[in-house]
């Protein structure tokens, strides 16, 4: 027998540093009695900037940087800024909420030297908000020999339960990756390749803006098919899962890549279907093939993905709203599941999602004073 449900709190600060999701669920960390109220609440232009900067040197950054302290700080206020907002929108008071589960932001994930690095202050959280906060997440994974992403699986195959199967839950944030869940509920996990991170970058860099607002700059261009089969040649597609990758891993393939010397339009469309044929790459590694792809995360807003992953799957792929899901929240939903499994002393991954040698609970408890 489960636990008595109660209502988390999750929190989820991605790899596209556009702000904080957060979410409520009400859950036993088995069963989904209620997915609640949620929200987005941006980072100033101030704080992605920072963001951006620490990820950029994280390799050579000390725990003990002034600048790094700084960014944790406010990035760990804006977290508590959207429990408030959230818990004010949804007319639930902190003391009704068991624990919240706080991702915090990752700025280095490197799994082959077991490191994985997520910034926030969990203390701060509990003391600012006064509930128990559930943390670190991914460190008993990584530290097990495990690739410490993705963490969402378990998540997805618990909502997938009545959905026919097989069916591939992909998300598309800074990363791209995928959920495959089997008839008989197994689930498969890995990183598919890059999400939004490079077309991202490519636009801010080229056109001033942090991303394509509705496709509109990739749907005028034109692929390269000569770069794109230079990106796809990344020897990190021919390995089979699990397998996870941190946001600036393709940053020196698509450097070397001569994507530089497209247009911007050409550029982003090349890179657009850069995402979309690392999503089909991940199909030799499956079992069997999805009959159906729901994608979540900040690319299914972005119709020229959508349209290049259809091609280059050959199958429905489908916003998941298409089966009464919030794409924009269920990263945050996963962290208040995974805060309710950590809780009992659930596992938060499977040796098929992470390559974890055994079902591997996780997470640490800071708890409001």
């Amino acid at each position: 027998m489960g636990a008595k449900p109660g209502l988390h709190l999750g929190l989820m600060s991605g790899t596209s540093l556009d702000g904080v999701d957060a979410a409520l669920v009400e859950t036993d960390g088995e069963r989904v009695a209620r997915p609640g109220a949620s929200l987005t609440l941006p980072y100033d232009a101030g704080l992605r900037t920072r963001l951006r900067a620490l990820l950029d040197r994280a390799d050579a950054l000390a725990r003990d940087d002034a600048e790094l302290a700084e960014a944790e700080r406010a990035l760990t206020d804006r977290h508590a800024e959207a429990v408030a907002a959230l818990l004010g929108e949804a007319g639930v008071a902190a003391g009704d909420v068991v624990a919240l589960g706080f991702h915090g932001q990752t700025i280095l994930h490197r799994p082959e030297r077991r490191l994985t690095w997520q910034i926030g202050d969990a203390a701060r959280l509990a003391r600012a908000a006064g509930t128990p906060v559930v943390h670190d997440f991914r460190a008993a994974d990584v530290a097990a020999g495990g690739q410490g992403a993705p963490f969402a699986p378990l998540w997805h195959a618990a909502l997938a339960g009545a959905l026919e199967r097989p069916v591939a839950v992909l998300n598309l944030g800074g990363v791209g990756n995928v959920t495959w869940i089997g008839a008989d509920g197994t689930v498969i996990a890995c990183d598919t390749g890059p999400g939004n991170g490079p077309l991202d970058d490519w636009v801010a860099a080229r056109a001033g803006v942090p991303f394509d607002d509705g496709g509109r700059i990739t749907a005028t261009g034109t692929v390269s098919v000569a770069v794109l089969a230079r990106l796809m040649a990344h020897p990190f597609f021919a390995a089979p899962p699990p397998k996870s990758l941190d946001r600036l891993d393709f940053a020196a393939a698509i450097a070397g890549s001569e994507l530089a010397s497209l247009s911007i339009a050409d550029g982003a469309a090349t890179l657009a279907a850069f995402t979309a044929a690392s999503v089909a790459a991940v199909r030799a590694h499956l079992p069997e093939a999805p009959r159906r792809w729901l994608v979540t995360g900040g690319g299914r807003h972005n119709p020229a993905i959508m349209t290049a992953l259809g091609a280059a799957l050959g199958v429905a792929v489908d916003p998941v709203e298409a089966v009464g899901w919030d794409g924009d929240a269920m990263e945050a939903q996963a962290f208040a599941y995974l805060a309710a499994r950590s809780l009992r002393g659930l596992p938060l991954s499977l040796p098929t999602t992470t390559g974890v040698p055994r079902p591997m609970p996780g997470g640490r408890l800071a708890k409001p004073i």
